[in-house]
């Protein structure tokens, strides 16, 4: 215990001071430093090593009724984050251990024991479990096998294809049988990094042309299983070249997160009834049964090695807005970290 460092007084965090109209900016948001408390009955406190910053968050930052709460104006943000355990007031929960919390954007953080789970860093790298190993990559295995009713043999297309989410997803096929599996991301060397490190078969850059004449090309006999992260013309492209009985899963639609307009949805539905193709929604919150499961089969492909990841990290809480504005703009290859 020892070696565990004694609290500071205060600490920083992240305040959400008014909500962003189309492209959040700086002034919508600040760094203040605040208590740090001691934690109460059942409580631990954590200081924070790694924070995620992630495209849903955006959705929180605005008022409209969604899936899960909005910010609080004036309150610290909240986000996945993995650290250590250096007060504890919970039977279970030592210090010293590491534990995974969702009370990210800030230094310091005082959590429920119950709503923190135990990491081991010594069976992967700390930062993956807020990626390859977190809810990013538990995102990826319920959405493909699960919504999305993956099965050997099929053809896969995946937008987004270089982000956390896109990347994992196309392995997992892979890796599962896929016949070919195809990504699109929005520069050449994310293209190349699809086909080169991460093993899909084809890969196109959707700003190099129209979306469904590249896709068509990528996939001249159809896609079986559309994995949507972007939503707009990506998904009216799938659904053009989705096969009899083809399924997509929507998990994302990066593409229009900042639009202050309705974005135009895709003028091809009537196709599902000749595909006979179904468009189902998830969210990763409703999957929570398949972690053991998860953590199990990809923790083993990432220790062998068969599942690769990428990792951008940006250092210090102070640049923890501009880490997420860069995932927005798509600045990062793979999952966005924050070091603290």
């Amino acid at each position: 215990m020892s070696d565990t460092p004694t609290p500071p007084a205060t600490a920083r965090e992240w305040h959400l001071l008014s909500r962003p109209v189309g492209w959040p900016e700086p002034e919508n948001f600040e760094l203040v430093e605040a208590e740090v408390r001691t934690p109460g009955e059942g409580q631990v406190l954590v200081r924070n090593e790694y924070l995620s910053v992630d495209p849903y968050m955006r959705g929180r930052m605005s008022a409209a009724k969604s899936y899960v709460a909005p910010y609080e104006l004036g309150k610290a943000m909240q986000g996945g984050a993995v650290g250590e355990v250096v007060a504890s007031n919970a039977e279970g929960i030592s210090v010293g251990d590491h534990v995974l919390h969702f009370l990210g954007w800030r230094e310091y953080a005082v959590v429920d024991a119950k709503s923190a789970v135990k990491v081991d860093p010594q069976a992967a790298p700390l930062s993956a479990y807020l990626g390859v190993l977190g809810m990013t990559g538990l995102t990826a295995y319920a959405g493909l096998l699960r919504t999305a009713s993956f099965k050997e043999g099929d053809s896969v297309f995946v937008s987004g294809a270089a982000g956390a989410v896109g990347s994992q997803v196309g392995q997992i096929a892979k890796l599962k049988g896929a016949s070919r599996v195809i990504g699109s991301a929005g520069s050449d060397e994310k293209v190349k990094l699809l086909t080169e490190e991460y093993g899909f078969d084809a890969a196109f850059n959707y700003k190099n042309g129209p979306v469904s004449e590249q896709l068509r090309a990528a996939a001249p006999d159809g896609v079986d299983v559309y994995f949507d992260n972007v939503g707009g013309d990506h998904l009216e492209a799938a659904i053009g070249s989705l096969n009899r009985d083809g399924r997509i899963a929507v998990c994302g639609a990066i593409s229009v997160y900042n639009n202050t307009e309705p974005a135009p949805g895709p003028r091809n539905l009537a196709r599902l009834i000749q595909t006979r193709g179904r468009i189902e929604g998830f969210l990763v919150g409703d999957h929570y049964d398949l972690q053991p499961q998860f953590v199990q089969e990809v923790g083993a492909w990432v220790r062998s090695g068969e599942l690769k990841y990428r990792e951008t990290v940006v250092e210090g809480i102070e640049n923890n807005l501009e880490a997420f504005l860069g995932v927005l703009r798509g600045d990062n290859t793979g999952k966005m970290i924050v070091k603290l």
